[in-house]
């Protein structure tokens, strides 16, 4: 899949087009809309299923080392989450400079801090989820591992980093049940 047909599919659940526009407005360093809303909008069209079905959330990164508290971390979430609020979403925003703090107490692996938004998307459990749309009226598109494994419906995991296979194996086998054409791929 290329990007255009990409980001085509994308824009066909009114609330990632909401989210990306209204984003768009908001002066915060390295902002991206990620994951599950853009892979699984992209699973839904490929599969004729309504756009919004089966997303459980719309996550948003972005990346402040200047503050770390957690104070300022919740008043970018509560700013992001009102703009959203009319949409009825569930919006997870996260400071990615903030994530080694919590990381290993929540998910009981370690997690060296990050330089970048586009390093904690590296990081997710399988190539599939490994994509981001940057607000702006071009709408950079990060996908380090490229688009095939979402326009053909595969899961595998990233083993490269922070893997842990009872994770990638719960969130596969929830995705399987929302789409059954997935193929899930267990390589380790």
């Amino acid at each position: 899949m290329e990007k255009n047909e990409f980001i085509e599919r994308v824009f066909q659940n009114r609330n990632n087009a909401i989210i990306l526009e209204r984003l768009q407005t908001v002066q915060i360093n390295d902002l991206w809309l990620v994951s599950g809303s853009l892979f699984q909008t992209v699973w839904n069209t490929l599969t004729n299923r309504e756009p919004t079905f089966g997303i459980k959330d719309y996550d948003i990164f972005y990346f402040n080392d200047d503050d770390l508290s957690w104070e300022a971390e919740n008043t970018v979430i509560n700013q992001i989450e009102f703009m959203f609020e009319d949409l009825n979403i569930n919006v997870e925003v996260r400071n990615q400079a903030r994530v080694h703090l919590w990381y290993e107490q929540h998910f009981g692996i370690s997690y060296p801090p990050l330089a970048n938004s586009c390093e904690a998307i590296d990081r997710f459990l399988t190539p599939a989820a490994m994509v981001g749309v940057q607000p702006s009226k071009t709408l950079s598109l990060y996908a380090p591992r490229g688009l095939d494994d979402i326009s053909d419906m595969v899961l595998r995991p990233n083993v490269s980093a922070n893997f842990k296979a009872n994770y990638y194996f719960e969130k596969a086998t929830r995705w399987k049940k929302s789409w059954p054409e997935l193929k899930i791929k267990n390589v380790f």
